[in-house]
């Protein structure tokens, strides 16, 4: 999600098309069950017509398109022209208790780490699709196995969890505000602008599985998409919360072992010329004597100048009237 990409390039695989056209079919059979890293709930079977898609997606880092390009992709990609039919409220932790505390903690992570400079709806919308995913067969049955999903592996389903983000001390007020959107998903509120939605990247990044998704919503600077097919309907989220919340310790040492990208920034002489030969365009040029001089505002002679220097003029004038005024009515 921001794992959800900030990650993912638009040809899918010859391979795919036969899985893709079983898919969109809605075909269904069975398939082998999901492993899960240590601290998430073990899912339920995929069927076999969605196994590839499910792997392009927990493998969104390998490609994607960023910058202009993604935003021009991401425009051309059109929304689903079905309705988008609301998620059933989560109620499988109202009562208070060690779960709830950790899934509270968790749910609120991702809130806040995904989507703290986004509005409440985006923020809710962050929330519905952890909570999607929890009663969805292809995800783990847990609030933290959800956002800790592939925690220890190269690419996490959110990159916070693995990129480091989790170092930083969250800012209180923002902090309390994924709180009370992570207390209000967890007592049954729902956002219905993004359905049944299980998946999410940021508007500057198109990651190869968009194409295959249904594209249902773009919330501030997150776009929203379900499963094609019906494993994309309400009916299909038959998934049972499991219980056994597992919060993973941040491991600082793993951060270590990530390297920093090489940027290569080149010297401003070795920037392209966009402009003719002869515009200096307000450049200065130090090696021929030219210096930095700015006028100061008093000396100035601008239209501001201008226009107190009449209003004190007429101001002296009338005063001087008054005055003569005064002393022709004197006795």
């Amino acid at each position: 999600m921001s794992a959800l990409v900030r990650s993912v390039s638009v040809a899918a695989p010859l391979a795919l098309l036969a899985a893709y056209t079983m898919l969109w079919q809605g075909e269904r059979e069975a398939a082998d069950p999901v492993v899960q890293a240590k601290g998430e709930a073990v899912a339920s079977p995929i069927p076999r017509q969605y196994r590839a898609l499910v792997d392009m997606t927990a493998q969104q880092a390998a490609e994607v398109t960023t910058g202009q390009a993604a935003q021009a992709q991401n425009d051309e990609l059109r929304f689903a022209h079905s309705a988008i039919a609301a998620a059933a409220p989560f109620h499988a932790l109202m009562s208070a208790g060690e779960d709830r505390k950790r899934a509270l903690h968790c749910l609120a992570q991702a809130v806040y780490y995904e989507a703290a400079a986004e509005p409440d709806s985006g923020q809710r919308a962050v929330a519905q699709v952890v909570l999607n995913r929890v009663r969805h067969p292809a995800f783990a049955k847990t609030v933290c196995g959800v956002v800790y999903q592939r925690f220890n592996a190269a690419v996490c389903q959110f990159s916070f969890v693995c990129d480091g983000s989790l170092a930083q001390r969250p800012v209180p007020v923002l902090w309390n505000r994924a709180q009370r959107v992570a207390a209000g998903a967890l007592e049954g509120q729902v956002e219905k602008s993004v359905g049944t939605a299980t998946h999410y990247h940021a508007d500057y990044v198109f990651p190869r599985w968009a194409p295959h998704l249904a594209k249902l919503a773009k919330i501030g600077a997150h776009i929203f998409y379900r499963w094609p097919g019906t494993w994309g309907l309400p009916r299909a989220f038959t998934g049972r919360y499991a219980g056994g919340e597992y919060v993973p310790a941040f491991d600082a040492s793993h951060m270590a072992s990530i390297a920093e990208p090489d940027i290569d920034y080149p010297p401003v002489a070795a920037l392209p010329e966009r402009r003719a030969a002869n515009d200096v365009g307000g450049r200065m040029d130090p090696a021929k004597g030219w210096k930095l001089s700015i006028a100061d505002p008093s000396r100035s002679n601008g239209a501001l100048s201008s226009m107190l220097a009449a209003q004190e003029k007429t101001r002296t004038v009338a005063l001087a009237t008054d005055e003569h005024a005064v002393q022709k009515g004197q006795p």
